[in-house]
């Protein structure tokens, strides 16, 4: 076992939902109400407040089952419903399915580039454990998709009862690790990924929601490897973030 590791952050870094929580709702909505003509966007502007990951500052430990974590998050489901003026009995039979929507694999993509960069820094020596604010069955969404036998663990806040940027995830990852002389986080989220792990002092590495420059942090990570300068956990005091990368949604 090598004493270096990434941390990755899942969704928008490593593979995509299609439509995203929005998208998600609205095909809920499909299923028990046909025709309803309600958008993404007609539902996304109630999606702002009330997910976990919103108020990272609060833990929620006693959340320890994922019915618990999906009974919790029912009420956002109901009032992003209906706030566009969906019929109470709609809205319950909706919010009933959208647990089953979003975990269903077939609406996820990996993104081109994943496997082949979790390949590549695999052979030279990097472990690879994900650290992710998602739903609680990512674990089983990622042997789905092909993606979990790449991953010696993943630390799924709806799990361990921490938030990204929450410095008590990262500990929890690092834990995980073995605290392991290099690491590195690259994510999509100026604040969830690159902020949370500076302050968790692990150096981080920002790339676009898309999928785009993962090859790019394999690079760098592999360049700094190579100069011995990439820091370690205890020491590190610096992230890497691009400015041309807009900011996204804590999660």
């Amino acid at each position: 076992m090598t004493d270096h590791v990434v941390l990755w952050d899942f969704d928008g870094t490593l593979a995509t939902r299609q439509g995203m929580w929005r998208g998600c709702l609205v095909e809920a909505l499909s299923a028990v109400s046909p025709g309803h003509g309600v958008t993404g966007d007609d539902v996304g502007q109630w999606l702002n407040e009330g997910f976990p990951w919103h108020d990272p500052d609060a833990g929620h430990p006693s959340l320890d089952t994922p019915d618990l974590w999906w009974d919790a998050l029912r009420p956002v489901l109901l009032n992003a419903y209906l706030r566009t003026g969906v019929g109470s009995a709609v809205a319950s039979q909706a919010a009933e399915l959208v647990r089953g929507c979003y975990t269903d694999p077939t609406r996820w993509t990996v993104f081109p580039d994943t496997v082949a960069v979790l390949e590549e820094l695999a052979g030279t020596g990097w472990r690879h454990i994900v650290v992710s604010n998602h739903v609680p069955e990512l674990d089983a969404l990622m042997e789905a998709l092909g993606l979990r036998p790449y991953f010696e663990a993943v630390v799924n806040s709806a799990l361990t009862g921490w938030e990204k940027p929450n410095p008590r995830i990262f500990e929890a990852a690092l834990q995980q690790a073995g605290h392991p002389e290099r690491v590195w986080m690259v994510g999509d989220n100026p604040t969830a990924d690159i902020a949370g792990a500076h302050a968790a002092g692990i150096p981080g590495i920002l790339v676009a929601p898309d999928g785009t420059g993962l090859k790019s942090a394999v690079r760098q990570i592999k360049s700094q490897t190579n100069r011995s300068a990439a820091p370690p956990a205890s020491r590190s005091t610096a992230a890497f973030a691009s400015p041309s990368i807009p900011s996204a949604p804590t999660r």
